[in-house]
């Protein structure tokens, strides 16, 4: 569960710590007082995606990091993958984004990449908010939520294995069956390629070694002439002494006067030092130029053979080892081709095999799909009755699908709100407060199939009043007794149901927005379902009426 909420220049937000209890929380506060920004900062530290727009004017970043606690055997077990550990059964994110638009990431104070987190996040809390709505609308996703509540995980796995399989040898099955002509053509050019590669016989990093020693053969005057005239330097010309002459002169008459002075004894001997290396560098010389010889012809070998590399480096990469992976993967392909015949026939068998598995794998899959449908249909429909919606009728249509990833069935939920009424998909009879209570007996039935500790829903009740905003904050409050739940809402019904209250309320310093979140006392929460009731003043009549609907809140659970 959400422990504690850090959020540092987000927005309008300057800086808040909230602290959250087990249960039932709410969220309420005038239009535009800045309750989606809780919800941003959430979702900020689930790794999603970030805007530098959200950092707060005048600030270089923004800040939001957030506590878990009681976390649930997967996300212990997701932690210890990823070479990282909660302390305590607790775990720290956090989550940094500049004024450019960078952001940084941290779990448990080490980096982590957003892709972890995100990972992480799906595991630690859920929110619902209008896109979910959205989500339900497309019916392309009704099989995802049929496999969560049917729980198909290793079925569903197995499948997907024996299907990638299938995939795997159809593709290769496809690659080598081309046509004849093509095959002939696709041979032809294979053979030549690999035939120009080898006939030149590259070895990886020969180029390198071969500009090497064509820059010493063509410059090998100017290196032959340097070097002797190092040497004569070193050991003099004809008519005069070279520099180790003349620092073996030096260390001679130090060595005469040392034996009155220590200190140019000292002085002798480093200079005879120098001398020894002088002559050592000399005797170097010396000999690399009696063996620097090199055959004129060579020039033109050696330049032929770095234009037969360059060649092959236009044409089949930049690098000798791009070269020669080019070689190799053609060879292999050569081979394929020209045994593809042979292959395709035990690829044609090996097909058949493996789609027999596919379909008895869709087949196992499918049954648990239509087995879960029924249970599913009844509990959601359960759930609705709860909601006011007595009259709807629910049906989860499974039809045969084309053999895909997700198996062999399309699903779609079907819907009739008033009784004797055709069932149809959602987009086509649902309002916004029925297609909210739709979500919510759904989300409730989904939740008792997963270890998430936290639930969200942001204006769930939006389009829905009196009576049936009462159902929804009773089955929030239900549902907090297993997990925390979280709600941002407009509804004083929801509101008088929560074991928590918070105020997000805007206020204006230095003329400058700030938003403020605070926790309510009774006398508080009073005072904020009251606003919320919607009457042009708060009269002690109002007051009465919100401080008893707070009063049965307490009592109805």
């Amino acid at each position: 569960m959400l422990k504690e909420l850090y959020i540092e220049n987000l927005a309008v937000i300057e800086r808040v710590t909230l602290t959250f209890e087990a249960g039932f929380t709410v969220f309420t506060g005038e239009t535009g007082a800045g309750k989606s920004i809780l919800i941003d900062a959430i979702n900020l530290v689930l790794g999603q995606r970030a805007s530098k727009e959200t950092v707060r004017t005048g600030t270089e970043k923004a800040v939001v990091s957030a506590v878990f606690g009681e976390l649930p055997d997967s996300v212990e077990e997701a932690l210890r993958e990823y070479g990282y550990e909660s302390e305590n059964g607790e775990l720290l994110v956090s989550r940094e984004i500049n004024t450019e638009g960078k952001s940084a990431a941290r779990l448990m104070g080490r980096p982590v990449t957003v892709s972890i987190l995100r990972e992480l996040g799906s595991m630690l809390i859920n929110i619902h908010g209008q896109h979910d709505n959205q989500v339900l609308l497309n019916s392309e996703n009704h099989l995802d939520i049929l496999d969560l509540y049917a729980d198909t995980g290793k079925i569903f796995e197995d499948y997907q294995s024996e299907y990638r399989r299938y995939s795997a040898l159809k593709s290769e099955w496809r690659r080598i069956s081309m046509d004849e002509q093509e095959k002939i053509r696709r041979i032809d050019l294979l053979r030549y390629q690999t035939e120009e590669i080898s006939q030149i016989a590259p070895k990886e990093g020969e180029d390198e070694e071969l500009e090497e020693r064509l820059g010493v053969i063509r410059n090998a005057a100017k290196i032959s002439e340097q070097l002797s005239g190092v040497y004569a330097m070193l050991y003099g010309f004809e008519e005069e002494g070279g520099a180790c002459d003349l620092l073996r002169q030096s260390v001679e008459a130090l060595d005469e006067i040392g034996v009155y002075h220590h200190t140019v004894q000292e002085l002798a001997e480093q200079l005879r030092n120098v001398q020894d290396g002088a002559e050592e560098v000399a005797g170097k010389v010396s000999r690399f130029l009696e063996g620097f010889e090199f055959n004129p012809n060579e020039l033109e070998q050696l330049e032929q053979r770095h234009d037969d590399l360059a060649l092959l480096k236009r044409k089949y990469g930049t690098t000798i080892r791009e070269v020669l992976d080019f070689y190799r993967t053609a060879v292999r392909e050569l081979e394929q081709i020209e045994l593809s015949e042979e292959r395709r026939q035990e690829l044609g068998q090996e097909l058949e095999e493996q789609k027999k598995r596919v379909m008895a794998a869709g087949k196992l899959l499918s049954d648990v799909r239509h087995q879960a449908a029924k249970r599913f249909v009844e509990q959601v429909s359960r759930e609705l009755r709860f909601l006011d919606m007595p009259n709807v009728a629910m049906k989860v249509e499974i039809t045969k699908a084309k053999y895909g990833p997700k198996g062999c069935d399309a699903v779609e939920f079907l819907f009739s709100t008033n009784r004797g009424e055709e069932l149809r998909g959602l987009g086509k009879i649902a309002s916004g407060g029925e297609l909210s209570r739709i979500m919510l007996a759904i989300k409730s039935v989904l939740a008792e199939k997963d270890e998430i500790g936290t639930l969200i829903f942001d204006e769930i009740d939006t389009g829905v009043s009196g009576k049936s905003s009462q159902k929804i904050g009773l089955k929030l409050r239900g549902v907090a007794k297993h997990r925390q739940v979280l709600c941002v809402t407009h509804s004083p019904q929801v509101a008088s149901l929560a074991e928590h209250h918070m105020l997000i309320h805007k206020e204006t310093e230095r003329g400058r927005t700030f938003t403020r979140v605070s926790a309510l006392d009774d006398n508080g929460r009073v005072q904020e379902v009251a606003r919320i009731m919607g009457t042009d003043r708060v009269s002690d009549l109002v007051l009465n009426s919100a401080k008893e609907m707070i009063e049965q809140g307490k009592n109805s659970c």
